[in-house]
């Protein structure tokens, strides 16, 4: 057998109930030899439980800590134990295709990119849907009125991926998203670590503009396909974790360390569509609670009384379940 060229590491994203479904279809999908790490971060008992025995079968590093950390924490404690060319980072919430593996490494190797992103698209446990989540992204700063700001784009989003998939070329990008991307592990010699302080808003395009700050390349490779898993309805035990996640105190330090760190001014879009996006996010675990409502009380539809219930219920179970548990490791 080959020697393995990558490393894939797979680390939480905002939940744990997809785990076993996405870990099988790494082993099933992935074609060519390649090294695992698993980061489980404070995973409810089942799911702990069952990656410990597929650590056993299958002999992948499993590295756990009884606390929650975010993305780029557990991201960075991977890093020490990675020895390879590359270095795959996906999320545990993420469907891969065939040859989605291969597919990366190839284009790494034909570009000599240093950072290579696939085709992202949306899906439902157990259904793959066809609209298109990304396909390489638009980032540069602009001023408006005087003021720096960020204006991105992230191609092709929302599209139903047969009405344009001819369009869907291998090219250099400018973004792309964290759900799943492979880099030249090397990178990190000359970029550091992945920020901690961008705990949940801005990691990849900061990962991003710090690559073509020091002249790397970010390649888009169509022919590499990964299934973001949307998050509804989660599992009971999800709740705790993806409040944590998309907190209001997480969301707000994020994005006021990406506007100082770019020097954005305090006003810019970037930062204020992030944030609404974020808190509509959070409200995910609440949906079957607002269909209720909605089938219950159409009438305060568009009310401020529906709208104030609302807020309120979400007040309540995020003080109840939302806990910052994040430690030191």
């Amino acid at each position: 057998m080959l020697e393995p060229q990558v490393t894939i590491v797979v680390v939480p994203r905002e939940r744990f109930s997809y785990t076993k479904f996405s870990l099988e279809g790494i082993y099933a999908h992935s074609d060519i030899p390649f090294k695992l790490i698993y980061i489980d971060a404070n995973s409810p008992q089942p799911i702990k439980q069952y990656l410990e025995q597929q650590s056993h079968e299958k002999a992948f590093r499993l590295i756990r800590t009884e606390n929650y950390l975010c993305a780029n924490q557990a991201r960075n404690l991977a890093l020490p134990y990675v020895d390879t060319k590359y270095v795959v980072f996906i999320d545990n919430d993420v469907q891969v295709t065939p040859y989605w593996l291969k597919k990366l490494v190839q284009c790494a190797d034909d570009t000599d990119a240093w950072v290579v992103g696939p085709l992202y698209l949306d899906g439902v446990h157990g259904i793959e849907t066809q609209n298109i989540h990304m396909a390489g992204g638009f980032c540069e700063f602009q001023q408006e009125d005087g003021k720096l700001d960020l204006r991105e784009q992230r191609y092709f989003a929302k599209n139903l991926l047969p009405a344009v998939k001819s369009q869907l070329l291998r090219e250099q990008t400018q973004l792309i998203e964290f759900h799943c991307f492979l880099v030249r592990t090397n990178v990190f010699n000359q970029i550091g670590y992945l920020d901690e302080k961008l705990m949940n808003l801005g990691e990849e395009t900061d990962f991003c503009l710090s690559v073509r700050a020091v002249g790397g390349t970010i390649y888009f490779e169509p022919a590499s396909t990964v299934i973001y898993v949307l998050p509804a309805p989660l599992a009971w035990y999800d709740i705790p974790y993806f409040w944590l996640r998309w907190s209001d105190a997480w969301n707000k330090t994020s994005l006021s360390h990406f506007q100082q760190k770019w020097g954005l001014a305090k006003d810019a879009k970037f930062i204020s569509i992030g944030y609404k996006w974020a808190n509509r996010h959070r409200l995910v675990p609440l949906q079957p609670v607002q269909d209720l409502l909605l089938s219950i009380l159409p009438w305060q539809l568009n009310s401020k009384t529906y709208l104030n219930f609302r807020g309120f219920v979400e007040s309540v179970l995020t003080q109840f379940f939302v806990k910052d548990k994040r430690q030191e490791i």
